[in-house]
């Protein structure tokens, strides 16, 4: 009886390991490859630091490390500004870069993109106790409204061209060194509004929500993707790994847990 069981069982797993290889042979195999990543960690809540444990956590973070679970690759982790990051993926001093960046022509010639892993729109992140305004025309319409922006960014060119005038010089934009500046800025009153997408205005307005709100529509549509130096043989590798995790539901998952579930 043992020995039937213990057939039965070798049997069993025998299936179990046959599916897991028929899954994996459906991906690339980077065969233990270490992958040199990179990003900000100060883009709530793609990539931060957790202020109860000094841990870099993140959709971003979670999102990389299961591609390269299923990639069979290592994840090396580093730390760049937003302003010096595209040049130093573009060189090929980080294989991976992210930090919600929009997929965009311009980029394209500097580096090589993903497939689009997130889809957001860009709205207006106000002060939960500001009135004055409801909406991008009401807000440009009052000349003494400041904009807070990190320059070079989506937010910035969506500040420049869909809410003023299309003077990048404009002197209502101030200019600031990460998103967290920015909403510190908001909050403090020295800007009146901050332009974020909408990943990470659920992040902030969910973190404070007694101070913080969105108002008004979205004001342009973008696209997230990782980057990679130009030529990279990661492009296809990530390409087949995200679309794998759209299909069994690991992206909707990981947007259930960082926008909405977690707590800072």
């Amino acid at each position: 009886m043992k020995s039937f069981i213990s057939a039965v069982l070798v049997f069993v797993l025998g299936l179990c390991m046959t599916a897991s290889m028929v899954i994996a042979a459906g991906l690339p195999d980077l065969r233990g490859k270490t992958v040199v990543a990179v990003t900000e960690n100060n883009y709530l809540p793609l990539n931060f630091v957790d202020p109860k444990t000094g841990e870099s956590i993140g959709w971003e973070y979670d999102a990389v490390n299961e591609i390269c679970k299923r990639l069979n690759c290592k994840v090396d982790w580093r730390l760049s500004s937003w302003e010096t990051m595209i040049a130093a993926v573009q060189n090929g001093q980080f294989d991976v870069g992210m930090d919600g960046i929009t997929i965009t022509d311009e980029r394209k010639k500097q580096v090589d993109f993903s497939v689009p892993y997130m889809v957001s729109q860009q709205f207006m992140l106000v002060r939960k106790s500001d009135d004055r305004f409801s909406n991008a025309k009401e807000f440009a319409a009052d000349k003494e409204l400041l904009i807070g922006a990190q320059a070079g960014t989506t937010n910035f060119y969506v500040a420049v061209y869909n809410v003023l005038d299309g003077d990048e010089s404009n002197p209502r934009i101030k200019l600031f060194e990460s998103f967290g500046a920015t909403v510190q800025a908001l909050i403090a009153g020295d800007i009146d509004m901050v332009l974020m997408d909408a990943a990470s205005s659920r992040g902030y307005v969910g973190e404070k929500p007694n101070l913080l709100k969105t108002v008004g529509g979205p004001l342009g549509t973008e696209e997230f993707g990782f980057i990679f130096t130009p030529g990279s043989d990661l492009v296809e590798p990530f390409n087949a790994a995200i679309d794998a995790l759209k299909e069994d539901g690991t992206l909707e998952k990981l947007n259930v847990k960082w926008f909405f579930e977690y707590k800072k």
